[in-house]
Protein backbone atom coordinates (compact mmCIF):
# COMPACT_ATOMS: atom_id res chain seq x y z
CA UNK A 1 0.00 0.00 0.00
CA UNK A 2 1.34 3.40 -0.94
CA UNK A 3 0.53 7.06 -0.67
CA UNK A 4 -1.20 6.73 -4.04
CA UNK A 5 -3.76 4.39 -2.44
CA UNK A 6 -5.02 7.10 -0.07
CA UNK A 7 -6.76 10.44 -0.33
CA UNK A 8 -4.78 11.80 2.64
CA UNK A 9 -1.56 10.78 4.39
CA UNK A 10 -0.64 11.32 8.03
CA UNK A 11 2.94 10.54 9.03
CA UNK A 12 3.23 10.29 12.82
CA UNK A 13 6.36 8.14 12.98
CA UNK A 14 8.34 10.87 14.76
CA UNK A 15 5.86 11.43 17.59
CA UNK A 16 5.71 9.93 21.07
CA UNK A 17 2.50 8.32 22.42
CA UNK A 18 -0.25 9.32 22.70
CA UNK A 19 0.33 11.90 19.94
CA UNK A 20 0.01 9.44 17.00
CA UNK A 21 -3.36 8.25 18.33
CA UNK A 22 -4.60 11.79 19.01
CA UNK A 23 -3.53 13.12 15.60
CA UNK A 24 -5.06 10.11 13.83
CA UNK A 25 -8.41 10.55 15.56
CA UNK A 26 -8.39 14.28 14.77
CA UNK A 27 -7.71 13.52 11.10
CA UNK A 28 -10.51 10.95 11.04
CA UNK A 29 -12.93 13.54 12.42
CA UNK A 30 -12.33 15.50 9.20
CA UNK A 31 -12.34 12.51 6.82
CA UNK A 32 -15.20 12.52 4.32
CA UNK A 33 -17.20 9.27 4.09
CA UNK A 34 -15.87 8.41 0.63
CA UNK A 35 -12.21 9.20 1.37
CA UNK A 36 -9.36 7.20 2.88
CA UNK A 37 -6.52 8.05 5.24
CA UNK A 38 -3.09 6.40 5.21
CA UNK A 39 -1.40 6.64 8.61
CA UNK A 40 2.33 5.92 8.90
CA UNK A 41 3.27 4.76 12.40
CA UNK A 42 6.43 3.61 14.17
CA UNK A 43 4.76 0.39 15.43
CA UNK A 44 1.49 -1.52 15.28
CA UNK A 45 -1.26 0.62 16.88
CA UNK A 46 -3.32 -1.90 18.86
CA UNK A 47 -5.31 0.76 20.82
CA UNK A 48 -6.15 2.51 17.54
CA UNK A 49 -7.73 -0.65 16.11
CA UNK A 50 -10.31 -0.76 18.89
CA UNK A 51 -11.12 2.95 18.47
CA UNK A 52 -11.53 2.44 14.72
CA UNK A 53 -13.91 -0.45 15.26
CA UNK A 54 -16.02 1.49 17.78
CA UNK A 55 -16.19 4.55 15.50
CA UNK A 56 -17.25 2.74 12.32
CA UNK A 57 -14.00 2.48 10.38
CA UNK A 58 -12.27 -0.43 8.69
CA UNK A 59 -8.55 -0.70 8.01
CA UNK A 60 -5.74 -2.60 6.35
CA UNK A 61 -2.33 -2.86 7.98
CA UNK A 62 0.95 -3.28 6.15
CA UNK A 63 4.24 -3.98 7.92
CA UNK A 64 7.17 -2.21 6.29
CA UNK A 65 10.75 -3.53 6.06
CA UNK A 66 12.04 -0.71 8.29
CA UNK A 67 9.75 -1.85 11.14
CA UNK A 68 7.16 0.88 10.65
CA UNK A 69 3.50 0.23 9.92
CA UNK A 70 1.13 1.71 7.35
CA UNK A 71 -2.60 1.64 8.16
CA UNK A 72 -5.10 2.50 5.43
CA UNK A 73 -8.38 3.61 7.03
CA UNK A 74 -11.80 4.04 5.44
CA UNK A 75 -15.33 4.46 6.73
CA UNK A 76 -17.17 1.18 7.09
CA UNK A 77 -19.94 0.73 4.54
CA UNK A 78 -23.35 -0.23 5.87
Amino acid sequence: MSRADADAVLDVRGYEPPEPFVRTMEALDQLERTKSLLVLLPREPFPLYRALEINGFCWQTEFRPDGSVAVLITHRTQ
